[in-house]
């Protein structure tokens, strides 16, 4: 059977290669056998992408395995095959990964023992020396700023990448919307609409903190989702008082509850943001658990306007489960393109959703100004994550509806 991508444009890399000519006249594939990773924390619909790789790879003769555990997997060479009458068979509804991920996995400084003591080390070279052995054509790497900021260093190690956009936060650079985001806000939703009852029962503020280390996403969407009284963010250090008078004007108009959505990663003006554990993973790697600004602000309000203030935090709640069918149809067509890609030999991209259409950009503009080898680590000057611009629609949305968004 003839590539169905035979006549497409090559890229620059490839173009030259002892395949190209036989890829356009149709003859073969230019990859046999690729792999796909699952890394940074779980999220709803990664098994909905990792099944829409692999029936598009067997669709085109193409062999597909999954790295167990994220990159901590190409280090220990430890992989399985995936089928889609096996291994990879009724995926598509799945919450989490059938292949595991790790979130605190750096090879480009990683923990070993050495004389009884902890001493960190560029394992990389060991990890492109295995996929090298394995005969992998191509990797897909399943992951948000800090996965995708490795697979550009990987490139560099000279393996063949493709990263597919994966975050609940929603805040991977030049991507429209990520999956496992919808699932997210729509948890989020739901916590808001059990929570309008019990606060109005009551006579409350209920908090609810929800994830978003660095960007609002979340805590945006879901309190014009839920109907919810301010939302906090972390791209607006918040003015207590702004908050305070929000509730107290609510009060006037015989409201006698108030409902406020927090980004764990907000913080007051003048302050900084809530730490629960600082760790110990390395170099390259966000050192800081964040948690308990929903709590502290529960506190400040309820000192500050003498109503009782209650926190819910939602937590993991919000990446496990089963996807929402936006989610679903989203990975299967982030899955399906990261395929196609790998097929036309467009490699150390990543794939995107631009204007609702699948597209992709080199991971280098991905990786923006965050050039150093090993340096993952979001929310800095030089990483180029998305966050919530002021001039936003969903921000221009919330201030017509009389959303508090704390300045």
């Amino acid at each position: 059977m003839k590539n169905k991508f035979a006549k497409t444009q090559l890229s620059e890399k490839v173009k030259n290669t002892k395949f190209a000519k036989q890829i356009l006249k149709g003859e073969t594939n230019m990859i046999k056998k690729v792999a796909i990773i699952t890394n940074g924390g779980d999220c709803p619909g990664l098994n909905a992408v990792i099944r829409a790789i692999v029936k598009t790879a067997e669709t085109h003769g193409v062999e597909c395995y999954g790295y167990i555990e994220g990159y901590k997997g190409l280090l220990e060479n430890n992989y399985i095959k995936l089928e889609s009458n096996g291994s990879a068979s009724g995926l598509l509804h799945r919450g989490g990964t059938v292949i595991g991920a790790s979130n605190s996995t750096n090879l480009f400084n990683y923990p070993v023992e050495e004389n009884g003591e902890k001493v960190y080390k560029d394992m990389s070279y060991k990890a492109v020396e295995n996929v090298k052995e394995a005969g992998f054509d191509c990797i897909f790497t399943l992951g948000g700023d800090g996965t995708q900021k490795s697979a550009r260093d990987f490139t560099l190690r000279g393996l063949n990448i493709i990263g597919v956009p994966k975050t609940i936060d929603n805040d991977v650079a030049h991507s429209e919307i990520t999956f496992g985001y919808n699932t997210a806000v729509s948890v989020a939703t739901e916590a808001l609409d059990r929570l309008h009852s019990t606060a109005e029962s009551h006579h409350r503020i209920m908090t609810l903190e929800v994830m978003g280390r660095y960007a609002g996403w979340i805590a945006l969407e879901s309190a014009i989702a839920g109907g919810a009284d301010a939302a906090i963010i972390p791209e607006i250090p918040y003015d207590i008082d702004k908050i305070v008078e929000k509730i107290n004007k609510r009060k006037e108009e015989g409201k006698k509850f108030s409902i406020i959505v927090v980004s764990e990663g907000a913080k007051p003006k003048d302050g900084d943001i809530t730490v629960k554990k600082t760790l110990d993973d390395g170099k390259g790697l966000d050192n800081i658990r964040l948690g308990g600004i929903g709590e502290k602000l529960a506190r400040d309000l309820e000192e500050l306007t003498g109503m009782v203030a209650r926190n819910t935090t939602l937590g993991y709640v919000q990446r496990g489960g089963t996807p929402t069918a936006f989610d679903r149809v989203l990975s299967t067509k982030y899955g399906t393109k990261a395929m196609e890609l790998a097929l036309e030999g467009k490699f150390n991209t990543l794939v995107t959703l631009k204007n609702g259409k699948l597209d992709s950009v080199p991971l280098e503009d991905v990786v923006g100004n965050n050039k150093e080898i090993g340096a993952r680590s979001g929310g800095t000057e030089s990483t180029s994550i998305k966050r919530v611009t002021m001039d936003d629609d969903l921000v221009k949305v919330a201030r017509n509806l009389d959303i508090c968004l704390g300045d």
